[in-house]
């Protein structure tokens, strides 16, 4: 089974974008929800944060690399 990092790695550049921007919509409509009624699991909240993490890390991770090569 992949772990989560592993999945990212696979993913292409846009594609990594386009997961960035469907989290980040997410995430802030769970914490909108959150504001008007409390979400019914605030790990929810956690694991959306930590997945728009990962991916920034991975960009970021890419970013170096392609410096280092340069």
């Amino acid at each position: 089974m992949k772990t989560k990092k592993q999945d990212l790695k696979d993913l292409t550049g846009p594609e990594l974008q386009d997961k960035l921007e469907t989290e980040r919509d997410t995430l802030g409509k769970l914490r909108f929800n959150h504001a008007v009624s409390p979400v019914e699991s605030p790990a929810q909240l956690r694991a959306k944060r930590k997945s728009v993490a990962r991916i920034l890390t991975e960009m970021r991770r890419r970013e170096m690399a392609n410096t280092a090569q340069a």
